[in-house]
């Protein structure tokens, strides 16, 4: 039996979720803020109708508002996390297996399904709408890369209303599709891999498809003939597990964001490294690891030229192994403290943990303290539970501040309605 996969995908997922709990924002040109509301990090089609690119400054925009009335809002990753979260659980009601592939787009393996497989994909986005007011397209194909760009028709033409398969339509109607599609649209193939196919006359989806695999292995590797297999309908990719997929541990976790404004003071920049080896420590307890060693940073703004210039960084070693907050928050500190110069404007500081292996596979030293350790562990996990019923930093050091002023400008965050129960939507009845 030949793999069949499906790619579901929301779109304009993050305006898309603003829109859930705000319609007064639908057919409007609505752009979403990266971190420190910089850069344009997701658009509503109207907005992008304007002209407005994916990743532009957001000041090359803002005479959009009063012209155009664009409006903008900083980006809210607790909502949008906990709308997906909910997205891929529902997904998975649809396929005996299911790969996440990012925050927006999830494969399904329709393989065996009995169904008309497009009239399945039309339920699957009817039932995301009715349940969390998301819009999605389907695209279904005999290889996860063919699905991926099915999912790019379903998306850019109309009639399809959503969902397209390439079971659909035959060899030379699919022909005619990949010709029209340009090379750059293929799944794997970046900025730098389109310029080398091009200069080698391979313009379109289609040309790529019929490019001899003798050619394309030898002169761009194995990865790409893969590729040019997946587009005949040879499946080469298989779904990953998506709890094997998590269990991957990450040789490093890193937390850092810019100021809000610039930072001058030591206490400050202190507050702000133990706010994010707070997270970092949460990430390194999750994925159930210790790490050895931890590395502080900061930096001035090297877009202020006009500013005195500075940027440091620290390594330490830590003595054992260690997912313990207090522990690493203080030396953290230790670092920020020996590599802070007074006089600049600091923009960005960051902490990564490195070092890092499964939590317990540890030779200690000839002092350790187990019973302090298993203490230590319990008191993280109760810490960690608490954040995650209550929310986050409701239980925290109290070194990372309590009101502090170095945070990320966010003015236009809007509230978390799924995750907050003070911020949840009102809803008013007329009597």
């Amino acid at each position: 039996m030949r793999p069949v996969f499906a790619l579901v995908d929301g779109n304009n997922f993050y305006v898309s979720c603003e829109r859930v709990f705000n319609p007064r924002l639908e057919g409007k040109p609505v752009v979403v803020l990266s971190n420190n509301d910089g850069c344009i990090v997701a658009r509503s089609q109207e907005a992008r109708a304007l002209g407005i690119r994916m990743g532009a400054p957001f000041f090359e925009a803002k005479h959009l508002i009063r012209s155009h009335g664009l409006i903008w809002l900083s980006s809210n990753y607790t909502l949008y996390g906990d709308m997906s979260a909910r997205l891929m659980a529902l997904l998975g009601e649809f396929a005996p297996h299911q790969e996440i592939y990012s925050i927006d787009e999830c494969f399904l393996d329709l393989t065996g399904i009995p169904n008309d497989l497009v009239a399945h994909a039309h339920q699957i986005r009817k039932r995301i709408k009715q349940y969390l007011g998301l819009p999605t397209c389907v695209g279904i194909g005999q290889s996860k890369t063919l699905a991926k760009l099915a999912n790019h028709i379903a998306k850019k033409r109309l009639r399809y209303q959503g969902v397209f398969s390439w079971s659909h339509c035959n060899r030379l109607e699919a022909d005619a599709l990949m010709a029209d599609i340009e090379i750059g649209e293929v799944w794997g193939v970046g900025r730098r891999l389109k310029i080398k196919l091009e200069q080698c006359g391979i313009r379109s989806v289609c040309d790529l498809k019929y490019a001899p695999t003798s050619l394309i292995r030898k002169r761009f590797g194995v990865v790409l003939e893969r590729t040019v297999h997946e587009l005949n309908g040879i499946s080469c990719l298989d779904l990953e597990d998506t709890e094997d997929h998590q269990a991957v541990r990450k040789h490093q976790i890193i937390s850092s964001k810019s100021f809000g404004k610039p930072v001058h003071q030591l206490d400050e920049l202190r507050q702000a490294v133990v706010s994010y080896v707070t997270r970092a420590a949460e990430k390194l307890r999750q994925q159930g690891s210790w790490c050895s060693h931890l590395l502080v940073y900061l930096r001035t703004n090297p877009f202020a030229p006009h500013d005195p210039q500075y940027a440091k960084s620290m390594t330490i070693p830590l003595l054992v192994g260690t997912d313990d907050t207090r522990v690493l928050a203080k030396y953290a500190s230790a670092g920020i403290e020996r590599i802070y110069r007074p006089g600049f404007a600091y923009k960005k500081a960051g902490v990564m943990l490195l070092g890092l292996h499964p939590a317990g596979q540890d030779l200690g030293d000839l002092f350790c303290n187990l019973p302090q350790r298993e203490r230590s562990s319990q008191l993280m996990q109760v810490m960690d539970q608490l954040n995650q019923e209550y929310g986050s930093n409701t239980l925290r050091l109290a070194a990372a501040g309590l009101r502090p002023q170095w945070t990320m400008r966010s003015s236009q965050r809007s509230p978390n309605y799924t995750t907050a129960w003070h911020e949840l939507a009102q809803a008013c009845a007329n009597r």
